[in-house]
């Protein structure tokens, strides 16, 4: 089957790490030996991930430099998104002997101008601060913040994904067999003009989103959203804590979780098995890749027609 696999931001930058390029190609590398195992067991695979901390980084290099000329965030999703497939493919292929070919493609990704998200930013991009320097940078740079658990951080406009007319290329690589790392960032986001052409967009469109559009459009049966937590938790971060092993798409639908963490995941993920009874999201950390798969780990959202495990 063609599995669909989104990388969670901690693919590259474990919480707390510095954004090197020694930190992000050791979890390159840890996310392509868990990537490989999907692969062994006989399924296409594509690749998705997120780009926050790297995008927010390098808006900060450009505004160090010269900030009257700061590239604007599709190009800046454009260099993020080759960069950390660069390392993704590279370790993947290392991590198969190069017994596969693999593939990154910088992927657009079509929003509406009309989005209404382009009037409240909601997407994190960039390091964490305290309150006070957050303030003092958004003062400085006209960013606008809010609070991303303890701390602060950058929100940019994340309107919805429309559709990726790059799909074309995505299907004419699983033809062939190639393994696909696209979308990274939740692909470039680009609108159209009146007569068709695009042009780049202002804004960081949500990986998970993305990534449940694409996996609808390749046909998959399996999305799995993987991230650094056992899966979605009852009463998380106290002491009642307890993993929900599954829930349906209306359940998803119900719940009400941080639009900065893992609301985007369960949304994505209910959108995506609501469209199917044989469709199933899977939320679960990344190093159970294959136990996610199998229905043996995380948190399953699928129609209660669904048998638990079935493949």
């Amino acid at each position: 089957m063609i599995v669909v696999a989104a990388l969670g931001g901690n693919a590259l930058l474990r919480r707390g790490q510095a954004l090197t390029a020694e930190n992000q190609r050791e979890n390159a590398r840890v996310a392509a030996a868990s990537l490989a195992d999907i692969v062994r067991a006989g399924h296409d695979l594509v690749i998705t991930h997120g780009n926050g901390p790297q995008v927010g980084l390098l808006a900060l290099q450009g505004m160090a430099y010269k900030p009257d000329e700061v590239y604007p965030l599709d190009v800046m999703g454009a260099e993020t998104e080759g960069m950390i497939g660069y390392l993704i493919e590279q370790e993947l292929e290392n991590a198969l002997d190069h017994s596969r070919t693999v593939a990154t493609l910088l992927t657009q990704v079509r929003v509406d101008p009309d989005d209404p998200a382009f009037q409240k930013p909601t997407k994190f991009v960039g390091p964490v601060y305290d309150k006070a320097k957050a303030d003092a940078l958004a003062a400085d740079h006209g960013w606008q913040i809010a609070q991303d658990g303890d701390h602060w951080r950058r929100v940019v406009a994340s309107p919805a994904p429309q559709d990726i007319p790059d799909l074309k290329v995505i299907r004419q690589l699983l033809l062939h067999g190639t393994i696909v790392i696209c979308g990274g960032g939740g692909g470039i986001p680009v609108m159209a003009r009146s007569d068709g052409s695009l042009k780049g967009v202002e804004a960081v469109i949500d990986k998970d989103a993305v990534s449940a559009l694409l996996a609808l459009a390749l046909g998959s049966d399996r999305l799995l959203l993987l991230t650094d937590v056992a899966g979605v938790f009852r009463d998380f971060g106290t002491p009642d804590a307890a993993l929900i092993d599954q829930m349906t798409p209306q359940q998803a639908a119900d719940m009400d979780l941080p639009a900065g963490s893992m609301g985007p995941k369960v949304a994505a993920g209910g959108r995506f098995a609501d469209s199917h009874p044989d469709r199933v999201a899977v939320i679960g950390k990344l190093e159970d890749a294959c136990a996610l798969l199998e229905g043996r780990a995380g948190t399953q959202i699928k129609t209660r027609s669904q048998p638990s495990g079935d493949q």
